[in-house]
């Protein structure tokens, strides 16, 4: 076996799939989805061939012949791998080019998260699907790496009460037909009355990390010629995300003038349930957002910016492993402040790079006991992608891209940019590649910058570098201030947005009293904000200093909002201290586990096992 990516079982001296031809039954009421599955490979193919799988159910393999399909044999691992889940081996016959499975989810799918009619805003039912990093192949069996591309048709049948939206181009809403279904399941159900089918077509190759959809009492508001926002949660949030979200199209220009054409038609948005477990993921077409990026003024159009920057780096060029994850994180890091240095000014880009900056340093202390994991290209084989998130591939990635661009100067890195977007659009490649790039179309550079000790170098390197603007020295002298007594004026904080405060509580030292941040408080009610980056900012200073009069706050927080970059570092904060902070964490979690998404489950159950 010639293995492309440690987190996957596809052989890379085998044809991977190029076509995926899906039909979804979902079941609400089982929380599953029953499915049939086209698949179409690269190139022919005899004998075995792996499959990527985690806790499906496999009901039969057969070749793809309408008038004659033959059994396939099949045999699924019985021993899951906790990583990689189990190995599906088809036996084919000679020379096949296309086979057909028939499979259903399990309640447990990792990449699913079903809500009920009390846990959504409508109180009708919602799934919505989460495959990053490794979790597509809890959804369909398929070769689940980022070196392999696929294009895609989804046949999505629901009740007809409900609509749905997915990461491809919407072909139709329509009676379902008992040809579509091919084996998902019965005639009976998939036609049954009350159903409707919505019908999708993804031309474009991606990476199945990409596969996205979401389904329940969903709405819409026009954007742009191209743009459009979608919510489960009603006119209100819906009329509050058009507002926050109305600069999204000239945004797009912004980036098409940066990085060259926007490939992928339409950028559409839909705000998820609090429960999604990222601030917004980049599915093509269609980027999946946390509805904490709506703060009202306009700040939580920077996510959106990130996830537009993915349309080029990320989505148009693609990591070949999670190992090479630098390459889709930290080029989109520098694109987004590119973005947002054009549409909100250079000062707020500098503001960005600032809370990244120390982001990055605080990541340092996190992984001190493995530093592996401070490196731009770790190791990553037996590891869980989920386990080791961080901020490491996006900041450091950036300060790298950046060390290149104060190299070379801005025009000539804006050149290359635009050829290495052009050169490897719709691939997927490895770190090792775009160093062959860089020093073919930077002739030199790696006599300039030590490309070795930012690759494989553990920590900052030496000629990183602080971000530097007017508004970052004044909040970084006054968080300075703060340890000895300081607490900013009215005046001085007077036209401070969430922003300015997020970077001002990260800046501040951990060793403060209890009555520091209490008084702290006092004046600016940082714990109430409305802005969860500041609320959990505040939050995870006031844990450590035994603040329990914060405790409530933190509860409601871990109980309302289920996005991995609040329970992070609240949970962990609680695990670290005291065993009375410990059993409230475990309380806590006890009676919100239900409301998070498997992914968000899995850190936080790892996070408090860790800290006993």
């Amino acid at each position: 076996m010639a293995p492309v990516d440690p987190h996957s079982y596809t052989d890379g001296a085998h044809p991977v799939t190029a076509h995926a031809a899906l039909a979804f039954y979902l079941d609400f009421a089982a929380s599953a989805i029953h499915a049939s599955a086209l698949i179409t490979l690269s190139a022919p193919h005899s004998g075995d061939l792996l499959l990527d799988t985690r806790a499906l159910a496999v009901h039969s393999v057969s070749t793809s012949s309408a008038e004659a399909p033959e059994p396939i044999p099949f045999s699924l691992a019985a021993d899951a791998d906790p990583v990689l889940g189990s190995a599906l081996t088809l036996t084919l016959p000679p020379d096949t080019s296309s086979f057909l499975l028939t499979f259903s989810t399990s309640p447990d799918a990792s990449a699913l998260q079903w809500l009920s009619p009390p846990q959504t805003a409508s109180g009708l039912p919602f799934v919505f699907s989460q495959c990053q990093s490794i979790h597509a192949r809890s959804i369909f069996p398929c070769h689940d790496t980022p070196a392999a591309r696929i294009t895609y048709s989804l046949l999505l049948n629901v009740p007809a009460r409900l609509s749905a939206v997915a990461a491809a181009r919407h072909v139709a809403r329509r009676d379902p037909v008992s040809s579509d279904h091919r084996g998902a399941c019965d005639d009976a159900l998939w036609c049954a009355p009350g159903r409707i089918v919505e019908e999708f077509e993804m031309a474009q190759c991606v990476p199945p990390y990409l596969f996205a959809f979401a389904a329940g009492a969903i709405g819409s508001r026009d954007l742009g010629p191209r743009t459009r926002v979608y919510a489960e949660g009603g006119d209100t949030l819906l009329d509050d995300a058009a507002r926050e979200f109305a600069g999204v199209e000239d945004m797009v220009k912004v980036g098409e003038s940066l990085f060259g054409p926007y490939e992928w038609e339409r950028f559409d948005l839909l705000v998820l349930p609090p429960s999604f477990p990222y601030g917004g993921m980049e599915n093509p077409r269609m980027v999946f957002l946390t509805p904490t990026v709506i703060k009202g003024d306009a700040a939580g159009a920077q996510v959106v910016a990130h996830e537009l920057a993915h349309s080029w780096t990320g989505n148009l060029i693609t990591n070949k492993t999670n190992e090479d994850f630098w390459l889709n994180e930290g080029f989109t890091t520098y694109a987004e402040r590119r973005i947002v240095e054009v549409v909100q000014g250079e000062e707020r880009a500098a503001l960005n790079s600032g809370i990244g900056w120390r982001g990055l340093n605080r990541m340092m202390e996190r992984f001190k006991d493995n530093m592996e994991f401070t490196k731009l290209k770790p190791k990553m084989a037996g590891i869980d992608p989920d386990d080791v998130y961080s901020e490491v591939p996006y900041e450091k990635g950036f300060q790298f891209l950046w060390r290149i661009e104060r190299q070379i100067g801005r025009p000539a890195f804006d050149e290359f940019l635009k050829k290495y977007i052009a050169t490897f659009k719709f691939q997927s490649i490895d770190t090792e590649t775009f160093l062959e790039f860089l020093k073919a179309n930077v002739p030199g550079i790696e006599n300039q910058i030590d490309l070795d000790v930012w690759i494989e170098g553990t920590g900052i390197p030496p000629d990183a570098m602080e971000p530097d603007s007017a508004t970052y020295r004044k909040i970084c002298t006054l968080a300075a201030e703060f340890k000895s007594g300081k607490i900013p004026s009215e005046d001085e904080v007077a036209d401070w947005s969430g922003q300015e405060w997020e970077l001002y509580l990260e800046n501040l030292s951990t060793d403060v009293e209890a009555s520091q941040v209490t008084a702290l408080d006092e004046r600016y009610k940082l714990s109430e904000s409305r802005d969860y980056e500041v609320k959990v900012a505040f939050l995870q200073l006031a844990i450590p200093t035994g603040c329990r009069c914060y405790f409530n706050e933190v509860e409601k927080c871990l109980k309302q909002v289920g996005r991995m970059k609040y329970l992070r570092p609240l949970y962990s904060s609680l695990a670290k201290c005291s065993e009375e902070e410990k059993m409230l964490a475990k309380r806590i979690f006890s009676e919100a586990h239900e409301f998070y998404h498997p992914i968000a489950r899995s850190v936080a159950e790892s996070i408090l096992s860790k800290h006993g």
